[in-house]
């Protein structure tokens, strides 16, 4: 095992309920520095539960989370401290329509990181390079592909320069066709060594890029290993039946 230190992401036992629902029991889970974990699993698992306590989208009321060693309670600076070090890409893009590319990515490093705006343009359009739509810079939201409006949201988050990214099954609101440009955008994040935890069913991308599988049902980890060890060997019958069913 690694030292403790190079676990940037720390879940101890995390608990979380919606009136009598029982959300999150007992997740623990550690995600080291430059790891990528694709999490997996029927809808209502709480997968995306459990990606979102960890910027406080939503709130743990049992357990610890740490991220890069800051613990996430009520105190608003330390959420605000994590909130700017990790970047969140939705199923909806949520851009603002009234704002062109550039002007949505540019404006949360000119808010919250204070950057001059040319500073802030010059990361914006290496982002657009960088996710592969150059050259739609200056067109509004509602003149792009979902695909190519998810690569904006992605270039977004990537703005603020986080260390960790949470994708909450980004291509799920996709056109098939679209899907792939926007996995092949989050292959050269993970390559470039960024930490990511990614709630998806695209299995072709949890084969090829994920470090680590960690499988959800009913709001606990049942099954976590390698893409070969759960895709090879599987070790728990749910996991089985799950993959039977997506896998056919």
């Amino acid at each position: 095992m690694a030292e403790q230190g190079d676990d940037i992401i720390i879940a101890r036992d995390v608990h979380k309920w919606y009136g009598q629902f029982h959300a999150l029991r007992g997740i623990s889970l550690n995600v080291k520095r430059g790891e990528v974990v694709v999490v997996f699993g029927p809808s209502g698992s709480g997968k995306s539960t459990f990606i979102r306590t960890l910027n406080r989208l939503e709130e743990h009321q049992r357990g610890q989370i740490i991220i890069d060693g800051i613990e996430l309670t009520n105190d608003i600076r330390n959420i605000e401290k994590i909130r700017a070090e990790v970047g969140m890409v939705f199923q909806q893009f949520n851009l603002f329509p009234h704002l062109t590319v550039l002007q949505n990515i540019m404006l949360a490093p000119t808010w919250v990181r204070k950057w001059s705006r040319k500073q802030a343009e010059e990361t914006a359009r290496e982002l657009l390079k960088r996710v592969g739509i150059p050259e739609q810079a200056n067109k509004f939201p509602g003149q792009l592909s979902g695909g190519q409006q998810q690569r904006v949201a992605i270039a977004r988050a990537l703005a603020m320069q986080p260390k960790i990214m949470l994708f909450d099954e980004p291509t799920s609101a996709l056109d098939p066709e679209m899907i792939m440009e926007v996995l092949d955008a989050m292959t050269g994040l993970a390559e470039s060594g960024m930490t990511m935890i990614v709630v998806t069913h695209e299995m072709g991308f949890a084969r090829s890029v994920a470090d680590r599988l960690v499988f959800f049902d009913a709001g606990s980890i049942v099954e976590q290993g390698t893409p070969l060890q759960i895709f090879e060997h599987p070790q728990e019958e749910r996991t089985k039946k799950f993959l039977a069913q997506i896998l056919h």
